[in-house]
This record gives C-alpha cells, structure tokens and sequence, in this order.
C-alpha cells in the first residue's frame, strides 16, 4: 500500500507559528561564564528526548540529572524536556548574534509536526503502529554532516555503545576544546583537515578503531580533493540534488556503502525518504514486509535496495522517519531480551551461591 505523505514544507501554518513565536524571545545570558539558559516549547506528543537522543542516530549525547547533555553547533548542551518545554543551558564560546532557540529548534526539526504523520503510517501499517507504541515520538536530528558522516563510518559492524566511544575519542584526540564543565572538558568533532595527517590512522588503530582508521583517513583525504564540507553541502536536498543523485556520490567515498549513505542523507542531508537497511530493519522486514527474504543471510545491496524501495512506497515521502522509529522499537526490544536474560543468569548464579553456602555450614 502507499500513502500519500505531505512533503515537510506543506505543513500546518499553525504548528510553526507556534514554535518561531517561543524562538522570538531573548535567550538569557550569562557573559562571564559563557553560560546561556533559557527554553523553547515542544509538546511532549512531538518528541521523546531520550529516545531521540539515544536511539542510535547522534552519539554525543548521556544522562544528565533530569535530562541530557551533549555536543552539537560547537556547544555544549543540557537539555530538559518538562511541562511541554525543552530548557536549555549551554556553554562555550557564545556568540551574541546567534539565536540559540532557533537553532535548537532546527536541531529536533520543530517544523515538522509529528502526530499527524505518526496516524498516516499506523492507518497504513499495523506494525508501524506497534512499534510507535514501544517507543513514542522520535524525531530525526539535524545533524552536522561532517560528524554525521564519520561517526557513521565508525558505525561498521559496531554498537551504539562502542561507537560513542569511538566518537568521543576522535573528537578527544583531533578536536578542539569547547570548555571545561562539572571537571569534564568537552571538545567539538574534528574538522577534516585534522583527520588528513599521516598520523591519523596509527593513532585510530591503537585506539581500537580496527579497519575503521584507514576508511577515516581515506575518506577525509578524499572529501578534502572534492571540496570538503561544501562538498557534501552541496548534496542536500534543499538545493535541489535528487536522495539518488546523493546516495551515489556518498558511495564514492571509502568505507561508505548502501546503509552508512542512507543515513547521512536521512539524518544530515534533508532527504527524508532515505531508508538505511541494517540488520535490525533487515529482519523487521523479513517478519512484517518481506518474507521472502527471510531465507538470506546478509544484507546484500540489492536486498537494501528491494527494502528500500518497498518500504519508501509503503510510507511516503517521510519513509526514513517512520524507519526510525520502527529502528529504535526494534533496539529497544532487543535491549529488554538482554537485560532479562542477565537478570535471570545472575539469580541462577545467585542461587547456586546459596546452595554452595548452605552445603558449607
């Protein structure tokens, strides 16, 4: 079945007016520690932060207190999202000609009202609806291609936990500070000229990056000859390149193929319709979408590919965000299976430690 998605600009006049007046008030500063708090409003309905944050698509970001703090836009950020406003405090070299609101906003797409096309996907598919009840409302962050597209590199055959490892060492080691907050110091992702020295890959590779350190070095070297982030830049949707047209050039760079271009078009280049197909939606698919498929063992291109497209005509236009969340139900369900099986391997552990004791009085 395919549905017809409105295109993000079409959207209701009444859902951004609502967000640009709450990005019109003055942010609150605090000059003498580089310190700005203030808040912008988002309906609890429209986004559920820690999923948003933590479900795979940026890797910057942890707990904090009642909320998450993290790196993006070369600051750092807490975010509290309550009473239908998220509060913000960042840090940093603040400039006063920025409007930090509207670039929060950006950051979580405000302008693109969620409910009415979380109904259109679950009217479509029952699954889609099931998975939306596991998780709630995830967004698909605006991120910094530059960051998007090596964290992403560093995704190969890898977990969020181990890739946000690899992406705050690169940012440790090749970045620049941002500043020191709560005896932590924070530092921005590296531009590319800083991953193009010939000491970058020894380095990686000593940090556990495996493989990973010669597709990072191979792929700044080559983004630097093409043009750097103006390159990838120039692949967004809004100026006027097709996600094909995209996805191809992606692919010319080392280390990124089928799945690792689809994201970065999906999360950092505005063509939403791009739907990367990893292990987890590989085997959404075979169980809900595509059971024919259920007899291959690995994700071919053109297996990604017939996923790709079933699925872009099941959904519509905003095919990579129904995606996502449908992703981050699948994570989360495979997170609950482990932590049951932990729990019960430690009461049988338990239990035979008990046994042990009783025997030894």
């Amino acid at each position: 079945m395919i549905i017809g998605v409105k295109s993000a600009s079409l959207f209701t006049n009444a859902f951004k007016l609502q967000f640009t007046m709450s990005q019109k008030k003055s942010d609150f500063k605090d000059e003498s520690c580089g310190k700005i708090e203030n808040f912008i409003h988002c309906e609890k309905d429209e986004l559920d932060l820690g999923v948003t944050l933590k479900g795979g698509q940026s890797f910057r970001w942890v707990e904090c207190n009642d909320g998450y703090r993290g790196v993006f836009h070369n600051t750092v950020w807490t975010l509290v999202h309550r009473d239908n406003k998220i509060f913000y405090t960042i840090h940093g070299s603040l400039k006063n000609d920025l409007n930090y609101g509207e670039i929060l906003s950006k950051y979580f797409r405000l302008d693109v009202p969620l409910k009415e096309n979380i109904q259109k996907w679950a009217d479509c598919d029952s699954h889609f609806k099931t998975a939306y009840d596991q998780v709630g409302p995830v967004r698909i962050l605006d991120q910094d291609i530059v960051e998007n597209l090596f964290s992403f590199i560093c995704s190969s055959n890898n977990n969020i936990t181990r890739i946000s490892g690899m992406v705050e060492k690169l940012c440790r080691i090749f970045g620049d500070k941002i500043c020191e907050l709560e005896n932590q110091t924070f530092f921005d992702f590296p531009k590319i000229e800083n991953l193009t020295s010939s000491d970058v890959e020894s380095t990686l590779r000593k940090e556990g990056f495996g493989y990973r350190a010669g597709y990072i070095i191979k792929s700044a070297k080559k983004l630097k000859e093409l043009g750097g982030k103006m390159w990838l830049q120039g692949l967004m949707k809004e100026n006027g390149v097709t996600y094909e047209h995209a996805r191809e050039n992606l692919m010319l760079l080392p280390g990124i193929g089928p799945k690792v271009a689809d994201c970065i078009c999906l999360m950092s280049l505005g063509h939403l319709e791009a739907i990367p197909v990893d292990t987890h939606i590989f085997q959404v698919a075979c169980a809900n979408y595509t059971p024919h498929l259920s007899k291959q063992t690995a994700v071919t291109p053109k297996i990604h590919q017939e996923i790709n497209v079933y699925l872009r005509n099941l959904w519509g236009p905003l095919a990579g965000w129904a995606q996502t969340i449908v992703f981050c139900a699948k994570i989360t369900s495979a997170d609950k299976r482990k932590n049951k099986k932990r729990s019960a391997k430690k009461n049988v552990q338990k239990s035979c430690q008990t046994k042990r004791t009783r025997k030894k009085t």
